[in-house]
């Protein structure tokens, strides 16, 4: 199940779990739009794969499984790294 983190690891954006612009890898990095797209290029700065729409989870899901509240930042901001 994802974990449908609280904010994008670049910009520390919030993204509720209902929010269209959200974007993960597979490893559920999850960055905002403009981050995802622009600013790295649609790459991954962790992985190195790409990035798809994060799914909304429907309202009565959350009530059973709520979204992740721990936020994540990554000390070296947006620049590309692949581990």
């Amino acid at each position: 199940m994802l974990e449908l983190r609280p904010n994008c690891e670049c910009c520390d954006r919030d993204l509720p779990p209902d929010e269209p612009d959200a974007m993960i890898c597979t490893f559920e990095c999850t960055f905002c739009r403009d981050c995802a797209e622009g600013v790295l290029g649609g790459v991954c700065p962790n992985c190195g794969g790409n990035f798809s729409r994060r799914p909304i989870r429907p309202a009565g899901a959350l009530l059973r499984h709520p979204a992740s509240t721990v936020r994540v930042l990554q000390p070296h901001g947006c620049l590309p790294r692949i581990r």
